[in-house]
């Protein structure tokens, strides 16, 4: 039984059909009561939904609650929720207004803590094991100065690797796994801004290297993300995987 916070829309929901196609029963939150309910009805009657904001601190509680009101219990957590804070602020450090600081981190940092701790919670109180695995991007450790440069979503994707890292040493004895996937451009909403400028677009090519160089898709970390969630990682704990297209690999090349 898997709790996936933000997967109503783009990664999130791909990420959800992967796991209902893999057989698991799923409670997906999300912002928007109309994008949660169809959601629903695509994936099928093994999924319910929850409409609410992840920054509330009672949501992931209501969603774990609900999972084991439906299903008896929580196996995982999936948080994929977060966003940009550009459009409030966020951007190189002398440029970032105190509203774009405080808002990009309760939306990638604040509401994953509220959703690891809900989880975490429940597992002790089950006295099972379990997994939670956390978004996280590249730019946490692999910064690009000209073209992605955010620097409170990068400070807040790299508190995200420390949190899980602390998180997996603590309760690796108790059999509760908790791991990190970060990517690099994946062509979602979020990502538009990018995506649809010519010059970013030259970069990327040489920057994500695989595939013909071109931008990620949802699908493209779904595997690892039924990995990392199902019993076939029993074994691992506080790794962080970026399915980024070679990006942490690769230096990329301005154009001239």
């Amino acid at each position: 039984m898997i709790v996936i916070v933000g997967g109503s829309g783009g990664l999130g929901l791909s990420a959800s059909a992967a796991c209902a196609t893999a057989g698991a029963r799923l409670v997906i939150v999300g912002r928007s009561e109309a994008n949660c309910r169809a959601a629903g009805e695509q994936l099928g009657p093994q999924v319910h939904w929850l409409a609410a904001d992840a920054t509330d601190p009672d949501t992931s509680r209501r969603a774990i609650q609900l999972a084991c009101d439906e299903f008896g219990r929580l196996d995982g957590l999936y948080h994929v929720a977060g966003g940009s804070g550009r459009a409030s602020g966020d951007g190189p450090l002398d440029q970032i207004t105190d509203e774009g600081w405080e808002n990009t981190l309760r939306w990638n940092l604040t509401s994953l803590f509220y959703s690891n701790r809900a989880a975490a919670e429940q597992f002790l109180r089950q006295k099972s094991s379990g997994a939670v695995l956390n978004m996280s991007s590249v730019l946490a450790w692999s910064p690009s100065p000209r073209y992605f440069a955010t620097h409170a979503y990068a400070a807040a994707k790299a508190a995200v690797i420390g949190l899980t890292k602390a998180s997996a040493a603590y309760y690796a004895p108790l059999g509760i796994r908790f791991n990190v996937i970060a990517p690099a451009l994946v062509d979602t909403p979020m990502a538009q801004r990018a995506v649809g400028n010519a010059e970013t677009m030259e970069y990327v090519k040489s920057k994500q290297p695989l595939d013909g160089g071109r931008v990620g898709k949802p699908s493209d970390l779904d595997a690892a993300i039924v990995y990392f969630l199902s019993d076939e990682s029993h074994y691992v704990t506080g790794q962080v995987l970026a399915v980024d297209g070679g990006w942490s690999a690769s230096e990329g090349q301005y154009p001239p």
